[in-house]
């Protein structure tokens, strides 16, 4: 693309790795990147983090390291979510952001963002932010009129023209001013004024040879080359062209790579030449490969991503849920009843039903475990708790309180009748007395249970408190029975 990667907001070593880029030494520009990637400056605010970020996603992706340039373009985006304040920082981001959609083809997202980032530059009144904004827009406005119909592309061109004559009488930075004149020179072979185009060209080529600059000179090369094509001055065309083409291969540049072989293969194919024409598609196809296989990496490495984050939200999920149930007995915990007792009692009191609350707790528990040892005491608690299940609704809420003592917090089945909680109690109580206990406990002392029930309150802590003094009535009374404790707090809220 014919944007330039945006140097705002970046520290002092981003700049040098995207100047070694520009000058096509690599090597030294990858060795230098893995050195500052993970290091943002201390004291930089929201903004100026998103633009730091989404500009080293750039320099990631020039260098051909895909997952680590979507990561960072992702984090730095995020920053970015919400209100824009009129941060030169923030037009930065955009700034660079908007050249990142470009170059893996989210065009539309990419001048939107753009358009955005001029608009918030031009706010914060911040001239060299507002020239590279411009030139971002620009640039990309030229790129679209080349692939636009020929009725709209001079309409496209004089945008671009207009922004990046705007830019070039506010900036006063030697790369960024040779990287807005060599991009108003194709506005202006664009729009038919090849003389300006010419001139304008031929000075970037001047300066950028001057500042060792490939990228920029890679540019002009372009624009001349286009400017003879356009004046029927072939051969010299195909000159500018093929040195256009190897300056954007120097500089790894695949998005001008492959705009300037197809530029090439169009020069050729008018010159009768089809071995140069064959050469330059060979050139387009292998950069379009490039930038295919680099959008496939992207979407697995994207796909990966998404993949981590649901497995780790299922085990987030898992692992809560773990928190809130028994492991011995596999009911709820008290964690798990104390979550959930709320929107039950809510539910209940909801539609005009009386909340029950069923206290059991395990008579000779100490017993059992003293003459047949915990291991057997364990195994008696899962019994319970299995019967519990069995004479307990789908709807209700079964959870081991502590030790040998369950809750059933009865839920809102239809139909219950009016005394659903004593009879539910009742049931429970029958079910282990007359439970078989040999296979478990041998000829131990087999364990019954003693119940309190309460009704009314639509808090837990009162439904619990009032059962609690029926169960006590109920082991004061020779246990293996139940007790009912007197309706309390109705009208009261969860």
């Amino acid at each position: 693309m014919e944007q330039r990667e945006p140097r705002a907001a970046a520290p002092g070593a981003d700049d040098e790795v995207k100047a070694l880029l520009d000058a096509g030494r690599l090597v030294e520009a990858n060795t230098l990147f893995d050195r500052v990637v993970s290091r943002v400056p201390p004291g930089a605010d929201r903004w100026a983090r998103s633009a730091v970020l989404v500009n080293r996603a750039k320099l990631a992706w020039r260098l051909g390291r895909i997952p680590l340039a979507l990561e960072l373009a992702a984090e730095g985006w995020t920053d970015l979510d919400g209100e824009h304040a009129d941060d030169p920082a923030a037009a930065q981001a955009m700034l660079a952001l908007g050249y990142l959609l470009e170059g893996i083809g989210n065009r539309r997202a990419a001048v939107d963002l753009l358009r955005l980032s001029v608009r918030v530059a031009r706010r914060a009144d911040a001239p060299e932010v507002l020239a590279g904004c411009l030139q971002g827009l620009g640039g990309t406005l030229n790129f679209r009129a080349i692939s636009s119909p020929p009725e709209l592309a001079p309409g496209i061109f004089a945008e671009a023209r207009d922004h990046l004559r705007e830019g070039l009488a506010l900036t006063r930075d030697p790369q960024l001013h040779r990287a807005l004149l060599g991009a108003c020179g194709r506005s202006l072979a664009g729009v038919g004024d090849l003389p300006a185009a010419d001139e304008a060209a031929s000075e970037t080529l001047r300066q950028a040879v001057e500042a060792h600059d490939r990228w920029a000179e890679a540019v002009a090369n372009w624009v001349l080359a286009v400017v003879r094509r356009e004046r029927a001055e072939l051969a010299g065309a195909r000159t500018l062209a093929s040195r256009a083409v190897a300056a954007a291969e120097a500089i790894n540049d695949t998005s001008l790579l492959l705009r300037f072989s197809l530029d090439l293969a169009d020069i050729c194919a008018r010159m009768n030449d089809p071995v140069g024409e064959s050469a330059a598609l060979r050139r387009s196809v292998a950069a379009g490969r490039t930038a295919t296989e680099t959008l496939q990496e992207g979407l697995a490495q994207a796909l990966e991503q998404r993949r981590v984050a649901v497995q780790a939200q299922r085990l987030a999920v898992a692992a809560q849920e773990a928190a809130a149930r028994d492991p011995l007995t596999g009911l709820a915990n008290r964690l798990g009843l104390e979550r959930s007792a709320p929107a039950l009692l809510e539910s209940t009191t909801t539609r005009g039903r009386v909340p029950w609350l069923v206290l059991v707790d395990v008579d000779w528990f100490k017993d059992v475990n003293d003459d047949a040892g915990h291991a057997a005491g364990d195994a008696a608690l899962r019994e319970i708790a299995q019967l519990l299940r069995r004479e307990c609704r789908a709807g209700d809420l079964v959870a081991r309180w502590a030790g040998d003592e369950f809750v059933v917090l009865l839920g809102d089945n239809e139909g219950a009748a009016h005394d659903v909680g004593p009879t539910v109690a009742e049931r429970i109580r029958a079910a282990v007395d007359d439970h078989d206990w040999t296979m478990v406990l041998g000829t131990t002392r087999r364990p019954t249970v003693s119940i309190g029930v309460a009704a009314g309150a639509t808090r837990l802590d009162q439904l619990f408190a009032a059962a609690d003094l029926a169960l006590y009535r109920a082991k004061r009374h020779g246990r293996n029975r139940v007790e009912v404790e007197p309706a309390v707090g109705v009208g009261e809220t969860v």
